[in-house]
């Protein structure tokens, strides 16, 4: 989920391998974890998931437990980018930001035509609106000097601003049973968090401490734990950098240290945990579901009508400048990797539908149909693309 920093090329060059490579991690976990559901090894794998430590099964603890450090890493670098990353200025924002903001609408309405506005089902319209960062450069990856790197920054920049928007729709429309005391608990962390931040604390221990009792005090209100990282993300300190010198801030200090337990141990469990679904018995009628329909046309064909179109509109009214030394055919395959939704859309299917077995299944198998047909799609696309036409 990491977007650029500023700094030199080669600098942001390295910084999309290892992205990559965390992506092709990513994908080997969730192959591992489809071969094992459907190997004699089923009811092991199953069975593990539902062991209980501590009173929360072994899958508990990694979608609210683990997910609450992706989610930290997430907010870590939504705040460095606004402040002062390839989205600190409104000019660089508009671009990916119209684009992400047409990849969320028309996925969900793609979605909701299918399934229909007032069936149950509806409540997983936000499941097709999420970009896997990861997937989608370890995808792009396979074609390396071939997509320049402005594409890249557009994919990365885009990504992180979808994930601001699922983050905010978790916490308006996947939170219920609100528990008062725990959340006024939860609160009062919050502000100290966020006091300790505006008279200039900058010891991480004392966040991540405070971090720690947020987690609890969160998940206990009902609201999704995941989120108290994002809120502590948003305290941990990023004061003006100096000149000279390493960079010891905070926050880049926190990021650079999770970054790599992020890409290649908590991301790839959640994948193992999560991407497993056993095809024994499965018939037509599951990948005929509206859910697994919606969420596979969603991926696929809304994702890339929402962010292609959004892209050439609004360079077209002369509003943004389009990425640097790519065609709009590049661009198009870019808004088609835009439908690799792994991560996020399997979390906010386990959000939509937490009780109901068959409708978990179908949105993995959606999520897995859609997001495949979109990556091979993409990469295919950008392999015949031209590179050095400028898009006009």
């Amino acid at each position: 989920m990491t977007l650029l920093r500023s700094g030199p090329t080669s600098a942001l060059r390295a910084l999309l391998a290892n992205e990559a490579a965390g992506g092709i991690v990513l994908m080997l976990a969730a192959a591992v974890a489809l071969l094992v559901a459907n190997s004699r090894l089923a009811p092991l794998y199953f069975d593990a998931l539902h062991v209980k430590i501590a009173g929360l099964s072994a899958l508990h603890w990694i979608n609210d437990g683990l997910m609450a450090v992706f989610f930290l890493l997430v907010g870590l670098e939504i705040k460095r980018e606004l402040l002062e990353g390839q989205l600190a200025k409104w000019e660089d924002r508009i671009l990916p930001g119209v684009a992400a903001l047409g990849g969320m609408l028309v996925p969900a309405l793609v979605y909701l035509f299918i399934n229909g506005i007032s069936a149950p089902t509806a409540r997983g319209w936000a499941i097709p609106t999420a970009t896997d960062i990861a997937f989608a450069l370890g995808a792009i990856a396979i074609l390396g000097k071939r997509v320049p790197v402005s594409l890249k920054i557009f994919l990365t920049a885009l990504a992180i601003l979808d994930d601001l928007g699922a983050i905010t729709i978790i916490a308006l429309v996947y939170t219920d049973n609100l528990q008062m005391s725990w959340l006024m608990a939860a609160g009062a962390i919050v502000v100290m968090l966020f006091a300790f931040q505006l008279i200039g604390r900058q010891s991480l221990w004392l966040y991540l401490i405070l971090g720690v009792f947020l987690w609890f005090f969160t998940l206990k209100s009902g609201v999704h734990a995941t989120l108290a990282g994002v809120l502590l993300a948003f305290a941990i300190p990023l004061p003006r950098k100096t000149e000279g010198g390493e960079d010891h801030r905070p926050l880049i200090v926190l990021e650079h240290a999770l970054q790599p337990w992020v890409a290649y141990l908590v991301v790839p469990i959640f994948g193992f945990a999560n991407a497993g679904v056993s095809f024994a018995g499965m018939t037509a009628s599951v990948l005929m579901a509206p859910v697994t329909l919606g969420i596979a046309a969603g991926l696929f064909f809304g994702k890339q009508i929402g962010v292609f179109l959004a892209s050439w509109g609004v360079v077209a009214l002369k509003l943004a400048r389009p990425p640097a030394g790519a065609s709009w055919p590049q661009v198009y395959g870019v808004s088609l990797l835009c439908g690799i939704g792994f991560t996020m859309s399997l979390f906010i299917g386990l959000l939509a539908f937490p009780d109901d077995e068959l409708l978990q299944n179908e949105v993995k198998v959606g999520v897995l149909l859609g997001s495949l047909a979109a990556g091979m799609v993409g990469v295919a696309v950008l392999a015949i693309s031209n590179t050095p036409t400028r898009p006009t």
